[in-house]
C-alpha cells in the first residue's frame, strides 16, 4: 500500500514539473512590456529592440512550447520565411526587403508602442530646422517613391536639374554634385504633409538600412539609375590617423577646409554622369566596411580577405558589383553598375549632330557581322552602345 502511494506521489510530482516547464517555456515567448520614456524612442534603442525580437523569432525552439500541430506548422512556416528574407535582403532582393520592413513596422507599432505622439522623437518631423540633410532627402525620396516607384531618384534629379555642372566652394572647376543646400531648398519647396504612416515608414527605413541594408545608399541602390559607388574618393582613415600623430596643424587645416573622408564618399551614375552626393555619408569607416562586406555576398563568391583584396560578383537584380579593401586599396570601396538594357535604344543614347548617319552605320556594321571596338572613358555608356540594337 505504501509503495502504491509513493508511486502516485511521484507521478503527480512529475506531471506538475512537466506542466510548470511547459508554462515557463510559453511565458518566455511573451515579450515583457517595454518600459518607455522620452529617451526610449531613439533610433538606436529601437534598432536594438528590433534586432533582439527578430533574433528571438528566428532562434526559438518551437517544439518546446507545447503548440498544436496546426499552430506548429504555421509558426514553422513563418520562421522559415523570415530567415529566408533576412538572408535575401542583404543580396539586394527588393521583395525580401519589403517583407522585413513590414515586420519591423509591426514590431514598432504593436509591441514597442510607437504612435503619432512619440514617432517624432526618433526623427524631428515636426521641426524642420532640426532635420539633417539626410533626414530631408529620405523624406523626399520616400514621398516621390510613393508616386513614381523606382523612377523616384531620376524624377527628383530631372525636376530640379541636379545633374547640371555647378561650382562649389573650394573647387576651381565646375563639377557634378548635389549639395546639402539643394536638398534643403527642395524640401522647403515641396512642403510635404506627412501622415503617421509616412513618418513611421521613414523611421523603419532608417532602422532597416543600418541593420540589414546598405546604410545611407540603401534606397538609392534600388532606384533605376546607372550605378552607385562608395569609398572611392576622399581621405582614408589610415592617413588621417597617421597625420594626427605627426602633424596636428595639418589635420586642423584639413578639418577647416572640410576635406571629405573616404566614408563621406557616395557617388551615383545617372545618364552617364558621375554625380557626388555631398549631403550623404556612411558616418564612419566601420559602416562603410560593413556595407562592403555585405554587398557582394550573393551566391557565395568567397571571402574578401587581406590576401584576396577584391571581389567581382553580381547582385540578385543582375547588378555588377566590385568590392576592394586594404591593403589592395587605400580604403574600403565598392562599385555597383546597373544595366538597364531593356530601355536602351540607339536613339536615346546617340544625341549629337549627325546621329542618324552614325546609327545607320552601326546597324550595317552589325548586320555585316563586322568586328566593332567600343572604347571610351568610364561612364560614357559603352555597355548601352553594345546592347542598343537588341
Amino acid at each position: 500500500m505504501l509503495n502504491v502511494f509513493l508511486i502516485i506521489v511521484v507521478l503527480l510530482l512529475a506531471v506538475f514539473i512537466i506542466f510548470r516547464f511547459i508554462r515557463k517555456k510559453q511565458s518566455e515567448q511573451v515579450e515583457e512590456k517595454v518600459q518607455v520614456d522620452d529617451k526610449t524612442y531613439t533610433l538606436e534603442l529601437m534598432k536594438e529592440f528590433v534586432k533582439k525580437r527578430l533574433d528571438e523569432i528566428t532562434k526559438i525552439n518551437l517544439y518546446d512550447i507545447g503548440l498544436s500541430e496546426e499552430e506548429l506548422k504555421r509558426r514553422k512556416q513563418k520562421k522559415y520565411e523570415l530567415k529566408k528574407a533576412l538572408k535575401g535582403c542583404t543580396y539586394g532582393d527588393v521583395n525580401d526587403k519589403k517583407y522585413v520592413k513590414e515586420l519591423i513596422y509591426d514590431l514598432l507599432y504593436r509591441e514597442y508602442g510607437v504612435n503619432e505622439t512619440n514617432v517624432s522623437k526618433a526623427i524631428s518631423f515636426d521641426i524642420p530646422s532640426l532635420l539633417t540633410p539626410q533626414d530631408k532627402f529620405e523624406i523626399i525620396l520616400y514621398m516621390y517613391k510613393n508616386e513614381f516607384g523606382y523612377e523616384a531618384m531620376g524624377e527628383i534629379i530631372k525636376k530640379y536639374n541636379l545633374d547640371d555642372l555647378k561650382y562649389v566652394e573650394g573647387e576651381a572647376k565646375p563639377c557634378y554634385v548635389i549639395t546639402s543646400d539643394e536638398i534643403e531648398r527642395i524640401y522647403d519647396q515641396e512642403n510635404f504633409i506627412l501622415t503617421f504612416t509616412d513618418k513611421l515608414n521613414v523611421v523603419v527605413q532608417r532602422i532597416y538600412q543600418h541593420y540589414k541594408g546598405y546604410s545611407s545608399i540603401d534606397e538609392i541602390r534600388d532606384m533605376n539609375i546607372d550605378g552607385i559607388s562608395g569609398g572611392v574618393s576622399g581621405l582614408p582613415e589610415s592617413f588621417l590617423s597617421q597625420v594626427a600623430q605627426t602633424d596636428g596643424d595639418y589635420l586642423s587645416q584639413i578639418a577647416e577646409h572640410k576635406v571629405p573622408r573616404a566614408c563621406d564618399s557616395i557617388w551615383i551614375m545617372f545618364h552617364g554622369k558621375s554625380i557626388r552626393l555631398a549631403f550623404l555619408s556612411f558616418g564612419s569607416e566601420a559602416e562603410l566596411k560593413r556595407v562592403c562586406q555585405n554587398i557582394y555576398k550573393y551566391n557565395n563568391p568567397g571571402q574578401l580577405s587581406d590576401t584576396n583584396g577584391f571581389k567581382i560578383n553580381e547582385m540578385k537584380d543582375g547588378s555588377r558589383v566590385v568590392v576592394v579593401r586594404p591593403s589592395m586599396s587605400e580604403t574600403w570601396a565598392f562599385f555597383v553598375r546597373k544595366f538597364d538594357v531593356q530601355r536602351a535604344t540607339l536613339e536615346q543614347i546617340i544625341r549629337f549632330e549627325g546621329k542618324d548617319e552614325a546609327i545607320d552605320l552601326l546597324k550595317y556594321l552589325v548586320k555585316g557581322a563586322r568586328i566593332i571596338s567600343l572604347t571610351g572613358e568610364q561612364g560614357c555608356r559603352k555597355n548601352n552602345y553594345a546592347y542598343g540594337n537588341d
